[in-house]
């Protein structure tokens, strides 16, 4: 069974940085593109990033230079680098395996951006 792991979320104030990551078990993550999303309270969930299998990108306008997606096929592992962080980007990210017999979500995990 596949399943996505995503850590790294937290409190962080207007300005500031932080890295999420998401872990594949079940299945390695190279064939697949790989997306991720966000959802805030009472809204609903958007595409952030995603990455192809072949390492191409694409990113909301809204987060476009500030945001950098990644994957690291070795660790089985994709990663949100987020930097220049304002209040409106928080909400619960979810990284998702877009897969043909279905797509697989993770958990989430909170970003809070205040000061």
């Amino acid at each position: 069974q596949v399943q996505l792991v995503e850590s790294g979320g937290g409190l962080v104030q207007p300005g500031g940085s932080l890295r999420l990551s998401c872990a594949a078990s079940g299945s390695i993550i190279s064939i697949y593109a790989m997306g991720w999303y966000r959802q805030a309270p009472g809204k609903q969930r958007d595409l952030v990033a995603s990455i192809t299998s072949a390492g191409f990108v694409t990113y909301a306008q809204s987060v476009k230079g500030r945001f950098t997606i990644s994957r690291d096929n070795a660790k089985n592992t994709v990663y949100l680098q987020m930097n220049s962080l304002k209040p409106e980007d928080t909400a619960a990210y979810y990284c998702k395996m877009n897969r043909l017999r279905g797509d697989v979500w993770g958990q989430g995990t909170q970003v809070t951006v205040s000061s």
